[in-house]
């Protein structure tokens, strides 16, 4: 059975939410919600190296933004806790279900078909028959879920190049998703690692919704950049390198891929933004590699190497 909950949103200032988050747990609510401009900023400011663009309808979002949100489940001792706040603060309220949170946000998320063989699959989805090689995915976990371009053009260039005997390395592997279609779509075996500590654990777990066991697929944790003994452990000899990030990270990445590859290995990087293009296709050319492809969807860039 669905609860029903209302969601309390107080308008607050920057300078006033702890002493308010303080009397709001004397009243007995907990769960706070605070949603804020500077804090928002700062977030950006400090992980500026995992993503290129933001959203601007999201930064104009929490433009001027301080507010506090939390979530009172219906009923009388409910009633009576919204009384009291009322009391204290200007409120404004609305009706919410737990399926609300739970579920809604699966609506989104939509086989997919990429290329002209795979066909990527959130694991709730029924697909019936069909000639494509199904990928299932649980996409509410990491990025990478098919969706979005960066990821589309890395799965259709290794198309191209995946076949039987090949190894794969997957730099920054988020879900598993490019690892896991290679080995779908015939590769040997594939390595993942990412910055994300998570990142093995989610990558297996959807590894096993595709019948994929450990030992096909291992999956590291661990900054590539930095770690040279991480590099180590990672090896070489690799017939496909991926890596779809963001062009702050594959410009110091670049000098290091050369040396996880054979000597016919295939290099495809993705998560260029527009604008970004020529910077990293430079960096990439001066690691001594030769571009063969330049995809190009939506505002997202993606090279193919050798």
């Amino acid at each position: 059975m669905n609860m029903k909950y209302t969601e309390v949103i107080i308008e607050t200032p920057e300078n006033e939410i702890d002493a308010r988050c303080e009397r709001l747990t004397e009243l007995g609510c907990s769960g706070f919600v605070i949603e804020n401009e500077q804090d928002f900023r700062d977030f950006l400011e400090n992980n500026r190296q995992f993503w290129d663009y933001v959203d601007k309808e999201l930064e104009e979002s929490y433009s001027g933004l301080s507010r506090i949100k939390l979530y009172i489940e219906d009923g009388d001792e409910g009633e009576v806790l919204l009384d009291r706040i009322r009391s204290l603060y200007t409120v404004s309220t609305s009706t919410v279900q737990d399926s609300d949170w739970e579920n809604n946000w699966k609506q989104y998320y939509k086989p997919i078909e990429i290329g002209e063989r795979l066909l990527v699959v959130p694991e709730w989805e029924e697909t019936g028959d069909s000639e494509r090689v199904k990928l299932v995915l649980d996409p509410g976990l990491m990025f990478g879920t098919g969706s979005h371009a960066t990821t589309r053009m890395c799965l259709e260039a290794l198309e191209g190049f995946a076949e039987a005997g090949k190894s794969v390395l997957d730099l920054g592997c988020g879900s598993g998703i490019l690892g896991i279609g290679a080995i779908l779509l015939g590769c040997k075996n594939a390595v993942g690692v990412d910055i994300d500590p998570k990142a093995p654990d989610i990558v297996m777990e959807n590894a096993a919704l595709n019948g994929i066991g450990g030992d096909r697929l291992r999956v590291y944790s661990g900054d590539i950049i930095g770690d040279a003994s991480l590099r180590k452990s990672l090896g070489g000899g690799y017939h496909l390198v991926v890596a779809n990030i963001v062009s702050d990270v594959i410009i110091p990445l670049a000098p290091h891929v050369r040396g996880f590859m054979a000597e016919d290995g295939v290099f495809i990087t993705s998560g260029i933004i527009d604008g970004r293009e020529n910077e990293v296709r430079c960096a990439i050319e001066k690691s001594g590699f030769t571009v063969l492809r330049h995809l190009c969807e939506e505002e997202w860039h993606c090279f193919v190497c050798m």
